[in-house]
């Protein structure tokens, strides 16, 4: 079987084009932890390879000899939520099932069953790890995936009971431990039944070690593709690497949808003797981002929890915001939705993602608009005519909308570019560029004047940058024009424009909507 990029669980090195686990985080850091008896948390964001790289490390010290290791899901203790006894019952039951399962050395499991049914059900976990450490032939090395997807006195009750049996080791209780999540034990935020909330750290204080899983280097996203190549004899154009990695940041769930996308779910390119060129990958990308697959999907479902936006709408909107806080901070980039130094989106791919998430109920109710009303009749945009169409939509809709969005802060550029996706959608291409503090929100449309088998031809390159008025509108329009003609500059743009929105409730619609056409960039007001 041809091997493939995987998108769904754990890699499989017989299967799928993969990057070593060993190869992303520091294996010796591990061993010696490890060594140390410690317990310690390995955290990243969603679909980074964390179950993946909890496998490579259990099948690696069984090999080794000197431990007895365990990979263990406890995702489905979930559904218990503050029933603290089932969701005891649960992990027990999943530990001895798995025990039972990958290991053949010959323990009493039914023995270890049979003492569990008397005990006090928030003391059976302690006490089954307690008699499978005793019990056990070799020290044991506990893997715990999924562990921060339990939820208020199940939590609390599997990270007091670890704890607790924390001094008993490595005779009377796991050697080592290691807890697995998306986000760092600080970040957690236990909310329990009798409406007390404790943190992560204070229920498990025992915790060595913080370590996380990175994303991809770009010449691991070479290495990946590469795999592929040297499988199939199927090259890739050297265009498309740069931008892979401006678009994912090595993202390892994006990485490998990308390249899915590209070399099955493209059947044209299913054809190995194809050369991948730059115009396939710009339509995967556009592929993937509309697919709304499942990662995407949870991704955007994080936008509706308070300090998250908190962070990122300030983002949106390019402004500089008094109310974010480290921990916010700290929580958004164990999600993987940010990167700092400078704080912004993590990649591009998300950077589009989320607006288009936020406006896409906007987007359906847009009904009213039809992109071949924007076409000249050489098949080029007319922006001026689709400006005052915003202009118009804007004055009617802007009031209603931006009641309803949570993120208020970002409300007139969201609403800027729900239209534009509205009539741009299934023809061009919409580029957003935003980031905290700069001010400004920068759109850059590319629209296919000439197709020729799929293949963009000609493109129509337009940039519009957004911008809230603040204090004076001639310095703020001085200020627009000059950083609209360098970004068009850099982007080889025919056509550009400004568009300020005043958000001040006190000035008529009469003075806000206005147009001042420009050679070099026309300016608008909204």
């Amino acid at each position: 079987m041809e091997k493939f990029f995987n998108t769904e669980g754990p890699m499989k090195a017989d299967m799928h084009y993969l990057i070593p686990s060993f190869q992303r985080f520091d294996w010796e850091e591990v061993r010696v932890l490890i060594e140390r008896q410690k317990y310690f948390l390995l955290h990243a964001p969603r679909q980074t390879g964390k179950t993946t790289a909890l496998m490579e490390m259990v099948t690696a010290l069984n090999q080794e000899g000197r431990y007895l290791a365990l990979y263990v899901n406890i995702e489905a203790a979930q559904t218990a939520r503050n029933d603290a006894d089932k969701g005891n019952r649960i992990i027990c039951d999943i530990l001895l099932q798995s025990g039972e399962l990958f290991f053949s050395e010959p323990l009493p499991w039914s023995e270890a069953r049979d003492k569990l049914r008397p005990t006090e059900p928030q003391q059976r976990l302690n006490q089954l790890l307690s008699w499978w450490a005793k019990h056990s032939s070799k020290p044991i090395v506990l893997l715990l995936d999924e562990v921060d997807a339990l939820i208020g006195d199940t939590l609390v009750s599997l990270l007091r009971q670890l704890r607790t049996g924390y001094m008993q080791r490595p005779e009377a209780f796991p050697h080592s431990i290691i807890l697995c999540g998306v986000r760092d034990l600080k970040d957690y935020r236990i909310h329990q039944s009798n409406g007390d909330i404790i943190t992560g750290g204070s229920a498990f204080n025992v915790k060595a070690e913080s370590l996380t899983l990175g994303n991809f280097t770009p010449q691991e996203i070479r290495t990946l593709y590469q795999q592929h190549t040297e499988a199939t004899g199927q090259y890739f154009d050297e265009a498309i690497f740069e931008l892979l990695w401006q678009d994912t940041y090595g993202q390892p769930w994006l990485v490998n949808a990308i390249g899915n996308e590209l070399t099955w779910k493209d059947r044209a390119l299913r054809d190995r003797s194809v050369v991948i060129n730059l115009p396939h990958y710009l339509a995967a990308r556009e592929r993937l981002i509309q697919s709304r697959a499942v990662h995407l999907d949870q991704l955007a479902d994080k936008l509706r929890e308070n300090r998250v936006r908190r962070v990122i709408a300030p983002i949106l909107a390019g402004e500089p915001s008094p109310q974010q806080r480290q921990d916010d901070l700290e929580y958004c980039e164990d999600l993987g939705l940010i990167r700092r130094k400078p704080l912004e989106i993590s990649n591009r791919i998300y950077r589009e993602i989320l607006p288009r998430e936020l406006t896409s109920a906007l987007q359906d109710s847009i009904t009213n608009q039809q992109q071949s009303w924007y076409l000249t009749e050489t098949n080029r945009l007319d922006m001026v005519k689709l400006l005052q169409a915003f202009q118009q939509f804007f004055r009617e809709n802007s009031e209603s909308w931006l009641q309803r969005f949570a993120y208020k802060e970002a409300g007139p550029q969201l609403l800027m570019q729900a239209f534009l996706q509205r009539i741009i959608n299934g023809g061009g291409r919409i580029n957003r560029d935003y980031a905290l503090g700069r001010r400004r929100t920068d759109l850059l449309i590319e629209w296919p004047v000439r197709e020729h088998n799929g293949q963009w031809q000609e493109v129509q390159i337009v940039v519009i940058e957004l911008k809230i008025l603040h204090g004076s509108l001639e310095k703020i329009v001085e200020e627009g024009i000059a950083q609209t003609l360098d970004y068009s500059d850099k982007c080889g743009a025919e056509e550009s424009h400004l568009v300020i929105f005043d958000r001040d409730a006190t000035t008529s619609w009469e003075e806000k909507i206005w147009h001042w056409p420009c050679r070099l960039v026309s300016v608008w007001g909204c």
